[in-house]
């Protein structure tokens, strides 16, 4: 049964969000006949592919609150970082734009924790395209660490700031609270009883507000991550601790209530691997869906080798997050 019985079955905050809207929902949600056969399991897909709003993707949902809350605050520039070919900073920019707020940010192709990785997206077309289309402010970094391409960001906002602006700086992916709300949120749009919820997992939005409002209940969420870092479940359960303090709640989650499985990480954060590949032809030679080579890409090659093995079965709902733009930034398809 959806939500369970740890707390209330309906949507709602100790206090309203501020909130825009940008996207369409609830996203279409329905079954995969051909790759149900293929994989001997109940397969549908959650379309977050088709939000409307800026080629689509996942992201839409939480920047209606952050974009909601700029707003609220009168911001004239909007300030992050990520990856040059990040699918935040494309919708992100976007709608700065729809609601008339400039918006800049630092990117690099490949930013890392420990180790740099090689291959990754071209730096020209793809996700970079949609962001000079609609006049984001733009500047590519060469690679390096993470916590060099945040501080960057950081003297970005100082310079705007310098300027007079009212400046609103997000992190990285819109790693916030109100970020986990929107999918807590978007649970509500699952109708019927899953066994399993497979979805890419990167910054954490997405799992954490998922987990949360599946907890207690027949349904396991499966993350599939995209950055091979195993200490992000640490951030999870802070992340769901302040989801719990904007509902209301009574949810404690653990490090053992999130299921984050690295095993489809490939060559690294922001770098196709052949999984992914092989999962994007597979479901595009199927069903006509395509699925991007960062982030969906390995979730869905995750659930087809969990689904051949028999470590997933029954009715299963893959939440497709989006990313379609990144496809037209691949080095080659030779993978």
């Amino acid at each position: 049964m959806l939500w369970g019985g740890c707390h209330n079955l309906g949507v709602a905050t100790q206090g309203a969000l501020p909130k825009t809207s940008l996207i369409l929902k609830p996203t279409p949600l329905h079954r995969l006949d051909r790759m149900s056969h293929v994989l001997g399991i109940d397969l549908w897909i959650k379309r977050d592919d088709l939000t409307g709003f800026a080629f689509g993707g996942n992201k839409g949902r939480k920047l209606e609150y952050l974009l909601g809350l700029a707003v609220s605050q009168g911001v004239e520039v909007v300030v992050t970082c990520g990856s040059a070919q990040s699918n935040f900073i494309r919708q992100l920019a976007a709608g700065c734009t729809m609601l008339g707020i400039k918006f800049a940010a630092y990117v690099m192709q490949l930013p890392y924790e420990f180790q740099p990785a090689e291959g990754g997206l071209r730096t020209e077309g793809g996700n970079l395209l949609l962001d000079e289309i609609v006049g984001a402010d733009i500047r590519l970094l060469d690679n390096d660490v993470w916590d060099v391409l945040m501080a960057k960001s950081t003297e970005l906002a100082e310079e705007y700031r310098a300027l007079g602006k009212n400046v609103f700086e997000i992190p990285i992916g819109g790693y916030t609270p109100q970020g986990a709300y929107a999918f807590y949120e978007a649970a509500s749009e699952i109708k019927g009883d899953f066994d399993w919820i497979v979805s890419a997992s990167s910054s954490g939005s997405t799992q954490t507000g998922l987990t949360y409002a599946f907890h207690c209940s027949q349904t396991r969420v499966k993350g599939i991550a995209c950055d091979p870092e195993p200490a992000m479940v640490d951030e999870f359960v802070v992340l769901a601790e302040k989801l719990n303090d904007i509902v209301g709640g009574n949810v404690r989650l653990g490090h053992e209530d999130f299921d984050f499985d690295l095993r489809y990480v490939g060559p690294g954060y922001g770098v196709p691997s052949a999984g992914s590949m092989d999962a994007i032809r597979t479901l595009a030679r199927t069903e006509g869906i395509f699925l991007d080579p960062i982030y969906t890409g390995k979730a869905f090659h995750g659930l087809m080798e969990m689904a051949k093995s028999g470590e997933i079965n029954g009715k299963v709902c893959f939440w497709h997050t989006g990313g379609l733009p990144a496809l037209f930034a691949l080095p080659t398809l030779d993978l």
